[in-house]
Parts: structure tokens; sequence; C-alpha cells
């Protein structure tokens, strides 16, 4: 028998027996066992006990020895203490529950084991009990020989029950392929192990697997792949081809959805075709995408290095930050997937949004062509427009010019044919410079025309003719003073008219006569060009007018100075600056001898209070005026008996024209003291009181307005009011200012004592040095302007202008440096700087004078 089985195991023509033919391929009911590698032998290795082996019987060598190794039967029972024996139903009832709790403990090789294994019996190996073909049974002969009292019976009836139990869900283990059900999962996952020995279902329950798709999410599918023939050379997706579906996979993902609902979010397959709970892919059209683009607005792009893996990655946006951080936490699947997904989709769009760039500009660039196109168009059109009036008016130059030479040409025609050129090609005419060819035309005729003519004596000549040709040869936009120089108009007025206005003015003209000259400014005031008048005030009136106040003497001339040169302030303005101070310098002369009496100083003067400056006309009146007013008001005798106002009068002429200021000082001190003391006498005698007020009422209306609105003079009035109020209520009256004069009489002793003590010690030294005619103390400036003050020349200084570091000074006509360290004056001649006295300084002004003459 032995013999038999080995050359049975080892044989090749019983290889299809003991099996079956399942779909193609051929399953044995039976196939060789192999040993269950546990977790001590996978740690240890051959180092392991042999414990779990012996328990299991999984050894191949043990389990051949077991095999031909015969049992006695004979021999008695060995019991095994395991506690009370229970009748047949505690023994039914207790194997039952120990079988329903090992059931997925037992393996295959528990049919090689013992009886006391499961009810404490101390049966050894496979007594009296065979697995055949998945049925148990008993050997025929140990039936009888085997425990024949009621007891043994019992005890082996309950085995069988047992053992027969056992087998039985052995075999349902391996109909369900070794795979328990999770979570109400599919019953016909691994089905097909049913066939086998399931030894996939141990292995993977040995590595912690508890059912449902594999991976650490449980991510893997559950149903296994269907395979379906499609047509030969097919491919994907054609013609609405139904593909193969995953059965159950719906079902399967629902309930584990339903299961896995209260410990957590769902965990979304979203790889499975037919999930249900799979998002709906959102598509969105290039015009939505650039629509959205729009709404959000320019982005700014700014770059984020992030340095905190093992490579250095660059962002341009803060979402993708944490990207992988956020889909390791969701449990996104495939991540590196999505991922790369999502870098094609925002490859897309940029590629979108630069077509659609790139599109608007060319848009841009065809609109901008087209509004150019249409540019070019007008310009091409108005140039030939202009083509055609070139024509034209070459054709109407082209007639003048025949006139011209034929000499038949003529102011009128000339004029008319030019306005009618302006007027029909108004933008030609600017741009060709016709004014300049119709001025060139006209010159020769203009200046036939006005040969010989005198503007002073006939002034209103050709006034006509001028302004015809003003609107011709003057642009419309020349109104800067510069522009208006280089106008054809202006080039003909300085070609025609200056010159006439020049020789004029020059020969014929004189200052002390403005009129000639003003009533020709005045006739040409709208026809000449503001800048040919500039040229005729520069070169010949302001030359003129400055002669004639050099050549000016006030004591013999009876025509006052201002009566021929004030006309001209309007016109010359600030330009006349330079005359005041000749001006001011030989009224003073004058008024060194003059007295208050001559009225003719004061016609004088006064229409120069508003030309003058207020510093040089306060200076003026102070040095020469007031001191002479001063000694007539010293002069008046104030007499209520027989008043004389001579003096009175004399000064109060001047009122309007001596600052305010000075003349209230001057009443106050030389006038309202005499009077106030005469009014305290005239009280002090019991006089009328009447006559009194009518004498006060007097003194007042002989005071000019600018004086009774100045605050001291009404103090004086008020102080005599005081005192004649005091005296009508027979109040003593106290005298005015008697402590004051007192004091200031004794002040005026004082410095009259000082003054002769100096212009005695002044005389001494002047004739111990016997120089008569200079004085010590004065440096030699002051000497050069003395000298210059007594010939009645101007010595000033010329701002701006100097030599080797000293000021340069006009004396007269003549240039001059004064050099004081050295005491040298030096005048400038044609030859450079030379030294001089004065007497050749006097005649080096009155050559000069004589050359310009």
């Amino acid at each position: 028998m032995d013999d038999y089985q080995e050359m049975e195991r080892f044989g090749m023509e019983n290889d299809f027996e003991d099996g079956q033919w399942i779909d193609g391929e051929f399953y044995y009911r039976k196939r060789k066992e192999k040993q269950t590698q546990t977790k001590e032998k996978v740690l240890y290795g051959v180092f392991a006990s042999d414990t779990d082996s012996e328990d299991d019987g999984s050894s191949s060598t043990k389990r051949r020895k077991e095999l031909s190794k015969k049992h006695d039967f004979t021999k008695p029972v060995n019991f095994v203490y395991t506690g009370t024996v229970m009748p047949t139903q505690e023994i039914d009832k207790n194997s039952k529950v120990e079988n329903d709790a090992n059931v997925f403990d037992e393996n295959e090789n528990a049919s090689t084991r013992g009886l006391g294994s499961g009810v404490g019996l101390g049966f050894a190996g496979n007594s009296g009990f065979q697995k055949s073909d998945g049925n148990v049974g008993v050997d025929e002969n140990a039936d009888d020989s085997f425990l024949p009292s009621a007891f043994g019976k019992k005890i082996k009836e309950g085995a069988q029950r047992r053992e027969k139990e056992r087998e039985r869900l052995r075999m349902e283990k391996k109909s369900l392929g070794g795979r328990r059900e999770v979570g109400g999962g599919n019953g016909d996952v691994g089905a097909f192990e049913k066939y086998t020995k399931g030894i996939g279902m141990k292995l993977l329950e040995k590595m912690g697997y508890k059912g449902g798709g594999l991976g650490k999410n449980e991510q893997g599918i559950v149903a296994p792949i269907e395979a379906k023939m499609r047509p030969k050379n097919m491919g994907m997706g054609f013609n609405d081809f139904k593909e193969t579906k995953l059965p159950g996979l719906q079902q399967l993902e629902e309930k584990k959805s339903v299961s896995q609902q209260p410990t957590g979010r769902a965990k979304e397959k979203l790889w499975l075709k037919n999930a249900k709970g799979r998002k709906k892919d959102l598509y969105i059209t290039m015009e939505e995408l650039l629509a959205k683009k729009q709404e959000e607005g320019v982005e700014v792009v700014q770059k984020v290095i992030d340095m905190r893996g093992p490579q250095v990655r660059v962002l341009t946006n803060l979402e993708n930050l944490d990207a992988e951080e956020k889909a390791r936490e969701n449990d996104v699947p495939m991540p590196e997937l999505q991922h790369n997904l999502k870098l094609i989709v925002d490859l897309a769009e940029l590629d979108i949004q630069k077509i659609d760039r790139d599109l608007r500009n060319e848009k841009e660039t065809a609109l901008s062509l087209q509004t150019e196109k249409e540019k070019l168009e007008i310009e091409a059109s108005c140039q030939k427009q202009r083509l055609a009036n070139m024509e034209q008016i070459v054709s109407v130059l082209g007639q003048i010019e025949e006139e011209n030479l034929s000499g038949s040409l003529t102011l009128e025609s000339l004029a008319k044919s030019f306005r009618d050129l302006q007027r029909n090609y108004a933008d030609d005419y600017k741009l060709c410079n016709l004014s300049s060819i119709a001025c060139s035309f006209a010159l020769p005729l203009f200046i036939r025309m006005f040969q010989g003519w005198d503007p002073l004596e006939n002034p209103s000549y050709g006034l006509e003719v001028i302004s015809a040709w003003k609107d011709v040869l003057q642009r419309e936009d020349s109104s800067h003073i510069w522009e208006d120089v280089t106008t054809p108009y202006s080039q003909l007025i300085s070609e025609v008219i200056l010159p006439a206005v020049r020789i004029s003015g020059i020969n014929t003209w004189e200052p002390r006569n403005p009129e000639p000259m003003l009533g020709f400014f005045e006739s040409w005031e709208k026809l000449l060009p503001s800048s040919i008048v500039q040229t005729i005030l520069d070169n010949v009136v302001m030359p003129k007018l400055s002669r004639a106040v050099d050549s000016w003497n006030p004591r013999k001339e009876t025509v006052p100075i201002h009566v021929w040169v004030h006309p001209w302030l309007p016109m010359l303005g600030q330009k006349l600056e330079g005359l005041y101070q000749t001006i001011r310098m030989k009224l003073s002369n004058v008024l060194d001898a003059w007295h208050p009496s001559d009225t003719s100083a004061y016609a004088i003067l006064s229409p120069w209070k508003t030309v003058f400056d207020s510093v040089s006309w306060e200076q003026l009146m102070r040095q020469y005026i007031v001191p002479k007013l001063q000694i007539a008001l010293q002069e008046l005798q104030i007499n209520p008996a027989d008043q004389k106002l001579d003096q009175f009068y004399w000064v109060m002429s001047w009122a309007s024209a001596i600052p305010i200021h000075l003349m209230a000082d001057l009443m106050e001190k030389f006038f309202f003291v005499k009077w106030l003391q005469v009014l305290y006498h005239w009280l002090c005698s019991k006089p009328d009181f009447d006559e009194i007020k009518n004498w006060y009422m007097g003194w007042k209306g002989l005071l000019p307005q600018e004086l009774l609105a100045n605050e001291s003079i009404r103090n004086q009035l008020n102080c005599g009011l005081e005192m004649m109020v005091q005296a009508a209520d027979h109040v003593p009256v106290v005298q005015p200012g008697l402590r004051e004069n007192v004091t200031y009489l004794k002040v005026r002793e004082q410095r009259q004592f000082e003054a002769q003590q100096r212009s005695a010690a002044q005389a001494q030294q002047t004739a111990a040095a016997g120089l008569g005619t200079s004085v010590p103390e004065m440096t030699l400036k002051e000497v050069v302007e003395a000298y210059a003050l007594q010939h009645e020349l101007l010595f000033k200084p010329k701002p701006g202008r100097m030599h080797n570091g000293q000021q340069i000074y006009g004396f007269g006509n003549v240039s001059v440096i004064v050099d004081s360290l050295n005491q040298k004056v030096y005048a400038q001649k044609e030859d450079g700087w030379s030294l001089i006295s004065l007497d050749d300084l006097l005649k080096m002004h009155y050559n000069s004078l004589a050359r310009r003459r």
C-alpha cells in the first residue's frame, strides 16, 4: 500500500485524477499541503522552535510519519481532566460554542489532530478518523472494538457530531474562499477560491487585510476586471462601443461610504468611472475663461522661492505653496497625477490668454493701420489739392512778374492780386510764405512813393496805402516782439518809414518842441510794429532828450523842463531814470539862491513830485526847500492888532509839495510856539473872547486840509482851545511850553557855542596849511564829487562795471577810476586807462560833448 502510494505520488500518468475542469483550468480537489508560514518563523527562520509545527501538524515529515504509524486501539483510554462530565446535550452545546469560537482559527490540518484537542479527551492523532473526499468516516474494523460500553458510545457519538460540524464549517470556509465579510461586503469577492485552498486570502489576512480594496486608503479595486472581446482593429471609444463595466463596484462603494460615514469624511474613489459620489466635471469655454480673468484684473506676478524641501521651488502663486501637504491631509488620490493635470490646465489657460492677447494686439494693429491708411488717404487728397493750388498760384505770380517787367505794376493791383491769393488759398499762402514774395514786389514801389517824405511835417502821408498792405504782409500770429521783427511787414516799415523818421528826427526835430514827433507817433500808432517804435525811441528820441537835458540851464530858460520831458513818460517810462539825476542836480544848484517869495520854484518842482521816487523827492525838499521855509516862519511876526501874512502864505503854498511829516514838524517848531505864546499873553490881559474866537478861527481857516488832517497839528490847535476854556472859566492859564522852552534854549545855545568853536578851529588849520580851496578831512572821491558838482556835472558809479577790482564812475561823459589808496584818478581813453588831473578831466568831458554835436 505504501509503495503504491509512493508510486502514485510521483507518477505522471495520474496527473488529472482527483480533480475537475473549471472555465478551461484544471483544479485538484486535494492539493499538496504546504507548511504555514508563522510570524515566529518569519522573525527567527530556522532557529524557530518546532512547537508550532508540532501543534499545527503542518510539517510534511511529521504527517508522513503519522500516516505510516499504526495505532494500537487495544490500549486503554487515556483521560485528561477537563472538569465535570456533562450530558450529551451539554457536550453538544459546549462543543458547538467551542467550534464557533475556533472556526476562523482552524486550518486544513485540523483533521490530523486527535480528538482530545477539541474536547479534552486524549485520543492520539487520527484515531479512528480519516479525511476522504470531504467526508468524515470511522474505521469499520474499529467500530465494534472502540469503547463497547454505553458511556463510550455516547462519547464516540458526540465526537463524531463535532467532527462533522467542524468539517461542514471548513467546507463553508472553503466555499467563501477563506474571506470574511466586511461591512456587508460583496459575497462574490474571492469566490474563485472555492476551487482552491484559498492560500491568497490567508496570506492577505496574515498581512493585516480585513477586506475591501488594497492600499493604505483601500483605493484598490475590489471586483476583478472583466475582459470583453471587441471587433478587430477597433480603437477605444469607437462608434459608442460599450466598454466593459465593473459589476457591483458602484454598490460596493455606496455600502462602504455608508459604513464609514460616522467615522469621517467619505473617501471618494475618483479613479472609478462609475463612482456615484464623484463630482461632475466642469467645463468652461474660452470666452468664460477670458471674462473671468478680465474680472480678476491684472495680477502682479511675484516670485516666491520655496527652500523647505530637498529641492528649491520657484512659485508664482501662494495657493500652490502647500498643495502637497493639503493633498496628503485630504487623502487626495494620485496627487502627482492631479498636480500634473493642474499644470497642464494652467498652461492651457496661459496659452489661451496669450493667444487672446496676441489677437487683441493684432486687432489694435489692424485698427491703427486702418486709421493710418485713412490719414494717408486724406493727406494724399490734401496734397493733390495743394498741388492744384500751387499751379494756380504759380500762374498768378507769373502774371505779376510779366507786369513788373513791363513797368505796368502798381501797388493797388499788386495788393489786389495777393489779397485774392490770401483769401482763396489761405493755408498755401502761409506755407509758401507768399507775403515775403509780395514784399519783394512792393518794396521798390514803396521806396519810390515815400522818397523825399518828411514825417514830422506831413505825418499822415501814405497811411491808407500802408494800412491796406498790413493785412497782406503781416502774419496773424506774430504777437511776440521777436516774431514781429522778422515779418515782411516789419521789414517793409524798416526799409521805407524808419529811414525817413531817423533823418527828420536827427536833423530837424527839436526836443524842446515834442509836438511834431508826438504827432507822428500818434498818427502811426496802429501801423508801426513795436520793434520799430522801440528803435525810434532808442536811436532818435532818447539821444536828443539826453543832450537837451545836459544843455538845459534853469536860470536862463523860461520854459520849464517838465513841459518837454513829461510828454515822453508814457512811452519811455523807466528809460528816463538816467536823466532824473541830472535834473535834480541842476535844480539844486538853482535852489541855493532861491527865496521863498519866488513862486516860480514851486511851478518848476511840483510837477516832479510824482515822477521822482519818494526818497529822492524828500531829500530834495529837506535839503533845499524846508530850510528856506523855516527862515520865513522865523521872520513871521504874530500880531493880532496888525497881522502880516506874506511869510505864512509863502510856507502854505508848499504844503501840497512837501511831505506831510516834514511840514507838520516845521509848523510845530516854528509857528505854533509863537502862536501859543501870543494867545497866552492875550488871555492873561482880560481880552474880548469874541475877538479871540474870531482870531482863532481865522488862523485855522488859513491852514490847508493836508495839515488839518495831521494829528500833531490838531493837538496844537486843541492846546489853544484848552487855554481859551481855562481863561473863560477864570482858571489860571498855564504858559505853554515853559519848561520845554527853557531846556530847548539851553540846548540850542550849547550847540551854537560848539559850532562856533569847530568853525574857528577849522579856519586856523586851513590858514596854517595854506590851502583855501580844499578840506583835509575830505576823501579823494568826495573831492572829485564836489568838483563835478561845482561845474554842474554828474558824478555817479556805473553799476556792474569794474576794472582791476575798482569801481568805475561816470564824470560827465568820461569814465574814471578813483584810487583812494594811492590818491590818484584814472580816465579811460582810446589807448586805455591813464592818470589824469581834474582840470584835464573837465576838458575831456567838454571835448566829448563837442564831438557828439
